[in-house]
């Protein structure tokens, strides 16, 4: 088979390190910079600098020496370090968490996907690097403010816009019939708070056997949600889960855990799409008294979420865009 040309994004991984290029700096003791490369500027700690000259033309793994001796690792930044580094709005999806979505969604290339809940963009590069090129994902997102950092940081990594992706300004339950044909979605991912009042159009818009994953904060949304979904009939019985990511301290023989880890961030939640018509087979339980939620109103001060301040939003917005737009070599 002879590919035509470079799935999207794939040229700015490979080959020597290129002004306008994206790179991590990591010292002795594993600390990090993220720079973009531009002739004649100069990166100043204050531990001395050097000038991205010295960088621009090398391979990637060289290390840059400073004008006092400190050494630092060059590397492109994994899409891991990229999105923990990127200028943000809302909170992201950590890697650990995007890793588990891609796997437990079953996010295929060529598939037909869509995301509620843009944030700043992290989940939807994995996303699009699922799909690839052939694919379609769809992000609908609320807050135009929030869809404008996610496709600045977006087309920052892949080099510009994606052709397997479009950001929809509005609410899910409005938009993803518009989109789309009822019926022919093949994956959708909800990021939100109230993600139980949009079963009914994530029912509409699945294929059979289509999954459904939503990602949500705490306990109490994930029993809202399992039990609104075996509540609707039309969805295969829910499994949740979480993961925590502990990493290991290496040198000689004192091998042991690091003091610190990535513990809860969010739990998942994944189902799949009855054929029409056909309802999941009844599940038999015990229920006990007062173990069933009842309908409130919820907002994200319940949940404990921290709000972001509209200050910080357009600053990061004017930020991300600039950074962006700004071409090679200029300031």
């Amino acid at each position: 088979m002879t590919l035509t040309s470079e799935p999207t994004g794939a040229s700015e991984r490979r080959g020597p390190l290129r002004a306008g290029d994206r790179v991590q700096l990591t010292d002795a003791k594993g600390r990090h910079h993220t720079i973009v490369l531009a002739p004649g500027k100069q990166f100043h700690t204050h531990r001395g600098m050097f000038t991205h000259d010295d960088v621009i033309g090398k391979p990637e793994g060289t290390v840059v020496r400073n004008t006092a001796g400190v050494e630092y690792l060059v590397l492109r930044p994994l899409l891991s370090d990229f999105v923990l580094s990127m200028p943000r709005g809302a909170a992201v999806v950590y890697p650990k968490d995007a890793g588990q979505i891609i796997q437990m969604a079953d996010i295929f290339p060529g598939a037909r996907v869509v995301e509620a809940g843009v944030g700043s963009g992290a989940l939807t590069m994995s996303l699009l690097r699922a799909t690839g090129d052939a694919g379609e994902l769809v992000s609908i997102e609320r807050r135009e403010d929030f869809a404008d950092i996610a496709r600045a940081n977006v087309e920052s990594h892949f080099g510009g816009p994606h052709p397997a992706w479009r950001i929809e300004i509005g609410d899910f339950a409005d938009r993803v019939g518009e989109v789309f044909e009822p019926g022919t979605v093949d994956r959708i991912v909800l990021d939100m708070l109230a993600p139980w009042e949009n079963i009914e159009e994530a029912a509409a818009a699945l294929a059979p056997g289509g999954v459904l994953l939503a990602y949500v904060a705490t306990t109490t949304q994930l029993s809202r949600l399992a039990e609104d979904l075996r509540e609707h009939g039309g969805f295969t019985e829910p499994r949740a889960w979480e993961t925590m990511v502990r990493t290991w301290h290496l040198e000689g023989l004192a091998v042991r855990p690091d003091h610190r880890m990535v513990g809860h961030t969010g739990f998942l939640l994944t189902t799949r799409r009855m054929a029409p018509g056909v309802e999941a087979p009844l599940r038999h339980r015990r229920p006990a008294k007062g173990s069933y939620p009842v309908a409130e109103e919820w907002t994200p001060e319940d949940l404990g979420e921290r709000a972001v301040s509209d200050k910080k939003i357009r600053r990061v917005r004017r930020d991300v865009t600039a950074t962006r737009d700004t071409p090679a070599g200029e300031e």
